[in-house]
């Protein structure tokens, strides 16, 4: 048998050796469909499409869905912890300290340069965070 080119969300989640539960797999489509999501917008998005959800087990299944490397967690200084869909690559972030959006940005550097600390002090680096910090467009035109 052949892995199809566009797996779906449970057989996903079979691949990173997690159970497949309805929760998950709405929950994992909320974190994808939405935009550096918080844990009550996930929660909503998971209740809107299977009904009833606990915080307790929205924090759980992102606390797995991260270690399995399905969801990205960021937390912005001052900021509650997101969560996006976007994993597996070297992207950043611009966070308005305004309003608090947060916008996915490329890397400027490529893609490893910046893994490539100037003094690694012995450390094996395999992630590399940055948050890049100023005003949105409508912040910034409303400031003016």
């Amino acid at each position: 048998m052949t892995a199809s080119p566009n797996p779906t969300t449970a057989e996903e989640l079979r691949g990173a050796g997690l159970r497949v539960t309805a929760a998950r797999v709405a929950l994992l489509e909320t974190v994808r469909a939405g935009d550096h999501l918080g844990v009550e917008a996930i929660a909503s998005g998971v209740r809107d499409r299977v009904g009833h959800i606990s915080l307790q087990a929205v924090y759980e299944a992102l606390h797995a869905l991260t270690a399995a490397g399905l969801v990205r967690r960021i937390e912005p200084a001052g900021s509650p912890a997101r969560y996006e869909g976007r994993v597996g690559d070297n992207h950043h972030h611009l966070v308005c300290r305004s309003c608090g959006t947060v916008t996915d940005v490329e890397c400027a550097a490529g893609q490893a340069p910046c893994l490539t600390a100037s003094n690694d002090h012995g450390f094996s680096i395999d992630e590399a965070e940055v948050i890049y910090w100023g005003l949105c467009p409508a912040c910034s035109t409303r400031s003016s």
